[in-house]
């Protein structure tokens, strides 16, 4: 089935981290749950690089779980915008908020309380609970999962909840015994490190990893088949058209997405399936636009699964043009660079800029 529990891994794990691995990043100078919270959503899915930006422009603004659960969502998004998945962002408030509300502005000591919050999964909450109070639980991000599938010949398809929960388990008895407080944070970023720079979903260093001794896909030869999911997302590519309608003061209209779906609840363009609806919005508008369109460059934008093939519309309207049944509302340049817009918007918006005022 897979290889017995290897011995002294975590020995092994600790030992690298403190000389090879990252012990530089300003998240890991602080046992603060606040900034090791925001530092670890602000990961998920992102690279380290892109995140440093934004973790101390969020700090700078809302220093403290209370600041941010005081500040408008619109702030929040705004500052988000550019790091995508915004989801995150609108989960991230909603956690300070109940944080400030529930817990008295202090975050729980326990992986299972901080599970319950907004945005914090079950992994995200080990992660938070070993960093800042040393509590003896695992983490399984993308990451951390690679490296032990591998070094466990973990072979079960992990689409399947029962072997999620076996390898859960198996995490668990890997973990540290002794010296918990300064053992377990290193442990688990020794982990998150191995498979950021070694262990690597393609091409794995092996010969660098302080555990290819015990390494099972590396004793078979196939690290790169760990680890096992068969269900797979399907990616599939949409058009939208997009209206970007301005007035002669020079500001756009936006209006907020719905509360579901991609880029929920941010402000955008007016969107349309197609040309033929776009045209037929325009057309409504009547003496209020000049049904003067200027089809702007398409491009494409790509989400996790799916591919997202823009084309803008550029259209001057009067100050009385109102497009659609959706409440909007016309803004300039000074009032949308510190909105919450999808990082693409933004970027037509800057492109274009030139082109409408």
């Amino acid at each position: 089935m897979r290889a017995p529990l290897p011995e002294n891994l975590a020995e092994r794990v600790v030992a690298w981290q403190a000389s090879h691995g990252r012990n530089h990043l300003p998240w890991q100078k602080t046992r603060d749950p606040y900034r090791v919270w925001l530092s670890e959503i602000m990961l998920q899915q992102t690279q380290v690089a892109t995140v440093l930006e934004y973790y101390a422009r969020f700090l700078e603004r809302f220093p403290d779980v209370a600041a941010l659960a005081r500040a408008d969502q619109d702030e929040v998004m705004g500052l988000w915008s550019g790091l995508g998945y915004y989801t995150r962002a609108r989960n991230l408030h909603r956690c300070a908020q109940r944080v400030v509300d529930t817990h008295g502005g202090e975050f729980p000591r326990s992986a299972q309380e901080l599970a319950t919050l907004p945005g914090i999964g079950r992994s995200t909450a080990g992660a938070i609970a070993a960093f800042c109070f040393s509590e003896r639980v695992p983490i399984l991000d993308a990451n951390v999962r690679r490296v032990l599938t591998r070094v466990l010949g973990f072979e079960e398809d992990l689409a399947q909840a029962k072997n999620e929960r076996a390898l859960w388990g198996a995490a668990q008895s890997l973990l540290p015994t002794t010296d918990l407080a300064e053992a377990m944070p290193r442990y688990t970023q020794g982990l998150m490190d191995l498979g950021a720079s070694v262990c690597t979903p393609r091409s794995p260093k092996c010969q660098a990893c302080p555990l290819v001794a015990c390494c099972a896909a590396f004793a078979a030869g196939d690290p790169e088949r760990y680890p096992v999911k068969t269900r797979k997302l399907l990616r599939r590519a949409e058009s939208w058209y997009l209206l970007v309608l301005r007035n002669a003061a020079g500001a756009v209209w936006l209006q907020r997405r719905p509360a579901d779906g991609i880029w929920a609840g941010m402000h955008c363009v007016p969107v349309f399936a197609d040309r033929a609806a776009l045209q037929d919005c325009v057309a409504s508008l009547g003496d209020a636009c000049d049904l003067a369109m200027e089809e702007l460059p398409p491009f494409v934008h790509v989400l996790t699964h799916r591919d997202l093939h823009l084309h803008p519309v550029l259209v001057a309207a009067g100050a009385s043009a109102q497009p659609g049944q959706d409440p909007g509302d016309w803004y300039g340049p000074e009032a949308w660079q510190g909105m919450g817009l999808p990082a693409p918007i933004r970027k037509l918006l800057d492109a274009t800029r030139s082109a409408l005022w």
